[in-house]
């Protein structure tokens, strides 16, 4: 080879060299509250390494798992801000900020699964709005198992919720708490076991993943399987970071983030089964509700759903509308 064609070669080979690492160097953080071996963190996981399988290592996320970079309640505000290109958080806690994302968590609207899918349906226009208009873009949403109630006492009645120390993380939850004549606390998924330990709170409404993964067994025995709502976790991207990306990349992060809600949704049926025999296995009583404390808990149900529509407006209402046309 000439010498000058060995140059050329040399100056094209490190010009590439320079493409290439500069490509590699794009880095996202992704926020997130739960532990590593929630199936929410694991499904993030996996859409992690599909991203980067897809892109040829040229988008490396990194996740970081347990709030350990930021606490829940600020994970939305970084992603907003750009003080993380990624993150996951809790969409009803934050419907004090727009009651549609406190939609999931009302009382009674779905039965299971396939209408808490309606329901996403039906939500998601006014979430993908709401969110572009604060920067950021919904990647996948993924369900929690239905919620249900945990006590270290026999609940046959709402009035057997009353002055119980009650753990809460939305609005509705404070406001059920309320409604009963418990006593509310909020408390973040980071810090439940230590509050139990120390007696900071006695019961709460939650999954039965979240009660497995923390091993509410160990403080708590009894497990009423009410099904009061199935919330949801979104994934959101900053817009700014996604805007960066070429075309090919953000087609494999669309494609990744597809492949993660359907997955996901998937898991949590599997996970609230295998969740509720560990719970059993733990030593917890899992019992059927009363008719009583259902028909209590109806009630309490149709209050904060009325009040939640007053709130909402008329977006509420085509949204329950929406909602209720495809069941």
């Amino acid at each position: 080879m000439k010498r000058r064609d060995f140059c050329a070669s040399a100056v094209l080979a490190t010009g590439l060299g320079f493409v290439t690492q500069a490509r590699a160097e794009t880095k996202w953080d992704f926020a997130t509250a739960y532990p590593a071996i929630n199936f929410h963190s694991k499904n993030n996981q996996q859409f992690v390494d599909d991203v980067a399988a897809a892109t040829g290592g040229a988008l490396k996320i990194t996740p970081h798992f347990g709030a350990s970079l930021f606490k829940m309640p600020e994970i939305k505000r970084a992603v907003q801000t750009g003080n993380a290109q990624m993150g996951e958080f809790f969409l009803v806690s934050f419907q004090n900020e727009a009651q549609i994302f406190g939609a999931d968590g009302l009382p009674f609207l779905v039965k299971d699964y396939d209408e808490a899918f309606k329901l996403y349906q039906a939500q998601k226009p006014y979430l993908d709005s709401i969110l572009d208009r604060q920067g950021q873009i919904l990647l996948y949403s993924v369900a929690w198992p239905p919620q249900s109630i945990y006590s270290n006492k026999q609940i046959n009645s709402a009035a057997d919720l009353r002055g119980l120390k009650w753990r809460v993380y939305s609005p509705t939850t404070a406001r059920i708490g309320e409604l009963v004549g418990a006593q509310p606390a909020t408390i973040q998924e980071a810090e439940l076991s230590q509050a139990l330990a120390t007696g900071v709170i006695e019961g709460l409404i939650t999954s039965s993943a979240t009660g497995a993964d923390n091993k509410l067994y160990e403080n708590l025995k009894y497990f009423y399987k009410v099904q009061a709502w199935i919330p949801k976790n979104a994934v959101t991207v900053s817009k700014k970071a996604f805007s960066a990306l070429s075309k090919a990349e953000q087609d494999a992060v669309r494609k990744a983030a597809a492949a993660a809600e359907e997955r996901g949704w998937r898991s949590s049926r599997e996970v609230d089964e295998r969740s509720l025999e560990t719970l059993r296995k733990g030593g917890m009583q899992i019992v059927e509700p009363s008719q009583q404390l259902m028909a209590d808990l109806a009630t309490v149900g149709d209050v904060v759903v009325k009040e939640w529509l007053e709130k909402a407006g008329a977006d509420g209402k085509a949204f329950l509308d929406a909602f209720n046309k495809s069941k």
